[in-house]
């Protein structure tokens, strides 16, 4: 019987030995899975805010674009009514010029649209706004103290009375200290000469030195 039982270790052993080296290996490769996952983890959440940041860049851009294709839209209604528009469903609208049966298209669908907001709605600038005395002095600033003339001499432009020049500069609110959130208020109802967004976080961009949404307006006027 123990003859037996000698047999059996010895016929147990060579294969029992493979199955611990297994088990080890596994073991091993275990662990660096659980390792590199780890290391995966902390990366992508260390790429987070980057990308989170970088998303917000690209709308702030998109937000650039479409403002300034308003602000065109904006010059060219005057331009052909003599008169600034009265909402934003004028300039989507279309002139109609006198002796012409068909509408001047002026502005674009999307670009009606603000990329920073929920609802897309821009915020409406008249000539007598404080927004657009705030943005003035910004952008007098950036030039170093000069206020950026008009460029565009139609008539009509020049006659309407916007600030012509800046003087006694003063600081404006600062916008790291702002609220993010956005303006839910209504913009009053009468002729315009540019629109904001209704964002008011800061910006990752810089608009004429500008680091806060709402403070920057896009206008057809100091250009």
């Amino acid at each position: 019987m123990n003859g037996q039982r000698e047999v059996n270790r010895r016929e147990q052993g060579p294969r029992a030995a493979p199955s611990r080296q297994r088990a080890r290996e596994s073991g091993y490769a275990l662990v660096a899975l659980l390792a590199l996952m780890s290391v995966l983890v902390i990366s992508m959440m260390a790429a987070a805010p980057s990308i989170r940041q970088q998303s917000r860049r690209e709308r702030e851009r998109e937000t650039i674009a479409r403002g300034e294709e308003v602000a065109e839209a904006i010059r060219t209604w005057i331009h052909l009514k003599g008169t600034p528009p009265t909402s934003m469903d004028d300039l989507l609208e279309g002139v109609n010029p006198p002796g012409r049966t068909k509408k001047i298209q002026v502005l674009r669908a999307s670009a009606a649209r603000d990329p920073l907001t929920k609802d897309g709605t821009w915020r409406l600038i008249k000539a007598n706004d404080e927004e657009l005395r705030d943005f003035v002095v910004a952008i007098t600033k950036y030039a170093g103290g000069r206020t950026p003339p008009t460029n565009d001499r139609h008539p009509q432009m020049s006659a309407i009375p916007v600030p012509r020049e800046i003087r006694g500069l003063v600081d404006l609110d600062d916008e790291e200290d702002a609220p993010c959130d956005e303006d839910g208020s209504e913009s009053s109802s009468g002729p315009f000469i540019g629109v904001a967004s209704r964002s008011r976080c800061a910006s990752v961009i810089n608009y004429y030195g500008i680091g806060r949404h709402d403070k920057w307006v896009f206008t057809p006027f100091y250009r």
